[in-house]
């Protein structure tokens, strides 16, 4: 950070420093805008490749990050790795499909010069979008920013965060964009394959199958997403978005009994 005082250029030291941290595959086409949204706050921006067939790497390269190519063993195996190989100890991680908005950054920007911290991990709102609507009635709160000499991304299959135990996190002001919508084919393919990975968390945790999530969570969750997170407001997107995540509840769970269907079939 760069400063004029007296017609000299001082160079500034922020009190502490963050290493961007952002895994992709075959993500050219959004990546980009990932890395530059980071480009006030970041002192270096690392970029972890599992294996991209597009330009990913070559694009991300171009815009002076360090990229590494490991083939890809899970989001949080990943997201550990890059936080390993980052200089810094803060971290802070997006994915490719993500824009930090300004005044996130901002707020960043202040943050890296603040005297005191009162904690070692900071949330963040995450805004999706769908069908060309911004889902700002469901805003998720995110473990974004962390120091990785006192916390690790959690070894699990799915919905990776900085394990914080009962320590304290604090929100941070402003929004992380989630560029998530492609098509409604892949946001399909993306709930099966999530489903997929949550059903296999519950089964090596000894979550057993129920009949009552089955029949209640569903409802009650289009409930949630529709009228309590205002869904209703965005139209028929909102109207969609509540109706998937029926859909998504009902395939974890019943992916859950076919597990241990399989499990006993084999026995």
């Amino acid at each position: 950070m760069f400063k004029q005082q007296n017609a000299q250029v001082v160079l500034t030291v922020p009190l502490r420093q963050i290493s961007i941290v952002i895994i992709t595959q075959n993500e050219e086409a959004r990546v980009v805008n990932a890395i530059r949204s980071c480009a006030t706050f970041a002192d270096e921006i690392v970029v972890i490749d599992g294996g991209s067939q597009d330009c990913t790497v070559q694009s991300a390269e171009a815009l002076g990050c360090k990229v590494y190519i490991n083939p890809w063993p899970g989001y949080a195996k990943q997201r550990n790795f890059g936080a390993e190989k980052a200089t810094y100890e803060w971290i802070f991680f997006i994915d490719s499909d993500e824009i930090v908005s300004e005044e996130l950054a901002s707020t960043i920007v202040t943050w890296k010069n603040a005297p005191k911290l009162e904690a070692d991990a900071f949330s963040v709102n995450r805004v999706g979008d769908f069908l060309g609507k911004w889902l700002d009635g469901k805003e998720e709160k995110q473990i974004r920013l962390y120091n990785k000499n006192v916390f690790g991304i959690k070894d699990v299959l799915v919905h990776e965060r900085p394990d914080t135990g009962n320590a304290q996190v604090i929100k941070l002001p402003g929004i992380l964009w989630h560029h998530g919508f492609r098509s409604m084919d892949d946001h399909v393919i993306r709930f099966n394959k999530a489903t997929n990975l949550e059903a296999q968390q519950a089964y090596l945790e000894g979550k057993k199958f129920s009949l009552a999530r089955l029949l209640l969570k569903p409802p009650a969750r289009f409930i949630q997403k529709y009228i309590l997170q205002g869904m209703y407001k965005k139209g028929v997107p909102g109207f969609a978005v509540a109706l998937l995540w029926i859909y998504y509840d009902f395939m974890k769970e019943m992916k859950i009994y076919e597990l241990y269907w399989q499990k006993n079939a084999s026995n």
